[in-house]
């Protein structure tokens, strides 16, 4: 008998155990927050993704559930420069170790180099997935060379004109001084 794992409610244990994958290419449109990053210039953005599990020998000896994350997606970001969309490749490969509980997760996150993640029969792979694109978003995204050169000029005729036109504060002010009898 086969398993099915769903990727919104994955079983992280048995999918470990069972040492199955699963892949698949998701719409940029349903990951929220990543798709707020974006431009939306290209709604038909996919990321494509894979996730495999397996187990390891843990400190103790006991097998550890373990996950591999890989995914590669081309997200329409806006250039830093010249404020066009640059389309930005992101690359996720990674894995992580689960712990019982959020609490021993956390203190072996701590003083491990491996990512530590508490186990869930339910756990929300597209949420993990989610995240880990975003930390591969650029902080400031940008093209090698801008398609058309950012105009780095800070001078404005306008603004030249209406300072010209107006009249000196202080000047009033010397009118309003007595003057001196000669």
């Amino acid at each position: 008998m086969k398993t099915e794992f769903a990727p919104q409610r994955l079983d992280v244990a048995a999918f470990a155990e069972t040492a199955a994958t699963l892949s698949g290419s998701t719409g940029l449109k349903d990951f929220p927050r990543l798709s707020a990053e974006t431009t939306g210039a290209t709604p038909d953005a996919a990321v494509a993704w894979e996730a495999r599990g397996e187990q390891r020998p843990g400190p103790s000896g006991a097998p550890v559930p373990w996950l591999h994350l890989a995914a590669e997606a081309t997200a329409p970001l806006v250039c830093q420069r010249c404020l066009a969309p640059v389309a930005t490749e992101l690359v996720v490969d990674r894995w992580f170790r689960f712990a019982p509980d959020e609490e021993t997760a956390a203190a072996e996150d701590e003083a491990s180099e491996e990512d530590v993640l508490a186990i869930s029969r339910e756990f929300d792979l597209q949420a993990l997935l989610e995240d880990e694109l975003l930390m591969e978003v650029p902080v400031t995204p940008r093209h090698e060379i801008c398609p058309d050169p950012p105009s780095l000029s800070a001078v404005d005729a306008d603004f030249e004109a209406t300072v010209e036109a107006k009249p000196n504060p202080f000047a009033v002010l010397g009118a309003l001084r007595p003057r001196k009898p000669e």
